[in-house]
């Protein structure tokens, strides 16, 4: 059971999941076309999945007070990968995570820094 504390544990079970979700998408939604768009819409859908189950799952062990819990860097990992609209929405939807300060500044800067990445990214794709 010490492997239920293990951040480690947590971060590749969580990033697992993103990709075998998101390579699952692929095959099984898209005509297997290798473009870089159709694959960044199923990593972004299967990375708000499991962020959004991910947050659930922690705000049911709080509830609990179960002896472990999704570790802080987990949930700030999945939000980083793509997950953060889910992990908005899951924190309004389970009201989890939103009182503790440090958590919530982390958050807002990974939002910002993926909202500076992808007009930087449009600006070279589009605008250039």
């Amino acid at each position: 059971m010490r492997w239920l504390f293990s951040v480690r544990f947590h971060l590749i079970a969580a990033l697992a999941l993103c990709i075998l979700g998101a390579a699952g998408l692929w095959w099984g939604l898209t005509d297997r076309q290798h473009t870089w768009l159709r694959w960044l819409a199923c990593w972004m859908l299967a990375c708000n999945v499991v962020t959004f189950v991910y947050y659930g799952l922690d705000k049911w062990l709080a509830m609990r007070t179960f002896f472990f819990r999704i570790p802080e860097v987990t949930l700030h990992t999945l939000a980083a990968v793509g997950g953060s609209p889910a992990a908005l929405l899951a924190m309004w939807i389970f009201r989890h995570k939103t009182i503790k300060a440090s958590f919530r500044i982390l958050f807002w800067v990974i939002v910002g820094a993926q909202i500076a990445l992808s007009a930087y990214v449009a600006k070279l794709l589009w605008w250039n």
